[in-house]
């Protein structure tokens, strides 16, 4: 367990002292227009839910996906809930970043996500703040989409892009 902590602390996660030197004013939050993106692991917890009117407590898993735009860098955090009722997205998930094929009876393979690639439909979500009543947006993962590694090619700048060849 020492391990997992030690591989997944935050390299922000330093104490500052009362006179230091801030200059870090964070990102503005960037709302996805609905589509398909490719997103990066960055971060993999395990945890539980506690619960609900139609499903019982159970673990979860909760990631945080990067997608780069043209705005700037995207973060959405996700949870896969660890339940029968939710395991056709579990499913989807692990097709998504090429860990398991369409059809296939596959053991859950939670080591080394951080870095894997995978495309998803996102889509964004409307709620109220708790807190201010403000109505604000989230962005969601709609679907995962199984992968495919024509999604992760570099754009290669000397490919002709409507045939034309570069010499």
């Amino acid at each position: 367990m020492a391990e997992y902590m030690n591989n997944t602390q935050n390299v922000n996660d330093v104490a500052l002292d009362w006179d230091d030197v801030i200059e870090n004013d964070g990102q503005e939050f960037i709302i996805l227009p609905e589509g398909d993106y490719n997103f990066t692991i960055t971060d993999f917890e395990r945890g539980t839910f506690p619960g609900s009117k139609k499903m019982s407590a159970c673990n979860k898993a909760t990631l945080t996906l990067k997608i780069e735009t043209e705005k700037g860098t995207a973060y959405v955090r996700t949870d896969l809930i660890l339940n029968k009722m939710l395991e056709f997205k579990i499913s989807a998930f692990f097709r998504c970043v090429g860990r398991k094929k369409t059809g296939e009876r596959s053991k859950m393979d939670w080591s080394n996500l951080v870095g894997e690639r995978g495309r998803a439909h996102f889509k964004p979500r409307k709620y109220t703040d708790k807190k201010t009543g403000e109505e604000r947006q989230a962005n969601d993962v709609e679907r995962y989409i199984d992968y495919n590694p024509i999604y992760f090619e570099e754009d290669d700048s000397g490919d002709p892009a409507d045939g034309d060849l570069p010499f």
